[in-house]
């Protein structure tokens, strides 16, 4: 079998996911790492990882590296990304793709100019329930969907900070907004619109409510009324304020109605999985996207979702914030 021959940059929570995932697909082979965490590195040089980097320059100057999976913070995409492409590595991207519309676009260019892959990383599109869903929408088993209410609650910044859990520090660039780009909406919301626009196809318009419940000079919670070109409405709720972690979408329709729901399943339940296949339900569609990039570099075929999914995703939530609704 054909292996892609791999460099992880970033080792934080969402890094760390996609390196243990590139250690047990079959066709991806792990060449390097690089993070300037000494931590960080030294768990993987224990997992047999000879190259590893504090700065990821050195990294992509390896000639053996095929591909990178990018998982740094949004500020540092577009310039990681244009390097990558540069030295012509094929490219995952964590989403959001960048902070903004303008350095998304400097990015689809640099991988143009160089004629590599790019693909975004939204792990909803490969969750098994939500793909059975876009194909009961377009077989038309619900009929003409006239709505979507869709939600996804979670702790955010404040990860794990519950009773019974250690504290953990928060990266100060989450509270940032030059360094995120903005708030709950940019970061949980990228998900929820790149669903649906895979569902209901082009945004025609979108206005937002915006939540400050921790004081913030960014939004801590969103919702957003969305109609989409195939003429459905959506409601999105998303937020940050909640240990409970809660992700479901209702779809209805004139021929009947269906409801979705992502759960994380119990922390037993995740261990066991672990343990016994090196992988659990939850994370499984993050496997998916990353199994689904190598097929691409492989088979010489575009990835989805692409880096223009990704862009289109930044142009509805910057429409979002130009379009907010003040509620007395």
């Amino acid at each position: 079998m054909k292996k892609v021959k791999l460099g992880i940059i970033g080792l934080g929570y969402i890094g760390q996911i996609h390196f243990k995932h590139s250690l047990a697909l079959p066709n991806a082979e792990v060449i390097a790492v690089a993070d300037i965490s000494a931590k960080a590195l030294s768990k993987a040089r224990k997992t047999g990882i000879k190259h590893i980097y504090t700065d990821y320059e050195s990294l992509l100057q390896r000639p053996d590296i095929d591909a990178v999976v990018i998982g740094l913070p949004t500020h540092l995409h577009l310039q990681c990304a244009e390097k990558a492409a540069e030295a012509h590595k094929h490219i995952f991207l964590e989403k959001p793709i960048a902070r903004n519309v303008p350095e998304a676009r400097k990015i689809l260019t640099a991988a143009r100019k160089y004629n590599v892959k790019l693909m975004v990383g939204y792990p909803l599109r490969f969750n098994d329930d939500f793909k059975q869903a876009r194909k009961e929408i377009q077989a038309g088993f619900l009929g003409d969907v006239e709505s979507a209410h869709a939600t996804y609650i979670s702790s955010g910044p404040f990860f794990h900070r519950a009773e019974g859990y250690s504290p953990v520090p928060v990266p100060e660039w989450w509270f940032d907004e030059s360094l995120t780009g903005g708030g709950v909406l940019i970061d949980l919301g990228s998900h929820i619109i790149n669903l649906l626009r895979w569902y209901f196809g082009e945004v025609t318009n979108i206005k937002g409510y915006f939540g400050h419940r921790f004081n913030l000079s960014f939004e801590d919670s969103a919702i957003c009324i969305v109609k989409f070109n195939s003429g459905t409405t959506a409601v999105m709720n998303v937020g940050w304020y909640s240990q409970s972690y809660t992700l479901t979408l209702n779809l209805l329709g004139t021929v009947r109605s269906a409801t979705i729901e992502h759960k994380p399943g119990s922390p037993i339940l995740t261990a066991i999985q672990l343990l016994s296949t090196g992988n659990s339900k939850f994370y499984k569609p993050h496997m998916q996207e990353l199994q689904h990039f190598l097929s691409c570099i492989i088979k010489d075929i575009p990835p989805s979702p692409s880096g223009e999914d990704g862009l289109k995703d930044l142009e509805v939530i910057e429409k979002a914030y130009k379009n907010q609704i003040v509620l007395q």
